[in-house]
């Protein structure tokens, strides 16, 4: 598990099971589950990350992006004259994201293990739909990363829809419930999708 806060969550969810704990229980019995996500990491920490990874994992999954908007979200309070100078400030900050963003891709890849993706989240408690609008230009970028590696999608946006699935501590963060569904799918993926096949499946 590479990534950040969505995987890495315990820190918001005191005295509940986090995520990586609730995968733990819902894959079979046998299957291991190593957390390499760091809550706070960018899409270019996830190099870091993949020092850590050892020479048995059979999977990966990766759900990073969601700090990097974070960090660009300060455009979204500059002023602007017309709707095109507003476009070209998300397009500067998509096209940042996309070169990290296909760059840790490349390095997963290169792992030749079978890969999946996460979609950043966007049914916050508090997220007005300037910031939504903007979360879909990043997830646009890791759409069509994954459609052209042939690699399965988790769109935590249509999994995670419900105010009780984030933390109550941090409304960014997922809650044990929203956990717990995350858990549930990564499950299902890593046991019953076919990655011989090289399609791209968009889960749920």
């Amino acid at each position: 598990m590479l990534g950040d806060s969505i995987f890495d969550n315990a820190a918001y969810v005191p005295r509940e099971a986090p995520v990586v704990e609730q995968l733990r229980e819902a894959l079979p019995r046998g299957w291991e589950v190593t957390l390499l996500a760091v809550d706070g990491a960018s899409t270019a920490e996830v190099a870091d990350q993949l020092e850590g990874l050892h020479d048995g994992a059979t999977h990966v999954f990766v759900s990073v992006g969601g700090n990097d908007a974070l960090n660009e979200s300060g455009v979204l309070a500059l002023s602007v004259a017309t709707v095109a100078e507003a476009e070209l400030l998300l397009a500067r900050s998509q096209a940042k994201f996309r070169m990290d963003y296909e760059d840790m891709t490349d390095r997963v890849l290169g792992l030749g293990r079978p890969a999946v993706f996460c979609t950043i989240y966007d049914a916050m408690p508090g997220v007005d739909s300037a910031a939504r609008v903007a979360l879909s230009v990043f997830n646009d970028v890791i759409l069509r990363t994954a459609f052209r590696a042939h690699a399965p999608v988790i769109d935590l946006r249509l999994l995670c829809s419900e105010q009780s699935d984030y933390s109550a501590i941090s409304p960014i963060e997922p809650s044990a419930k929203g956990g717990a569904k995350i858990a549930r799918l990564i499950a299902q993926v890593a046991t019953g999708h076919d990655f011989s096949s090289r399609q791209t499946v968009v889960y749920p």
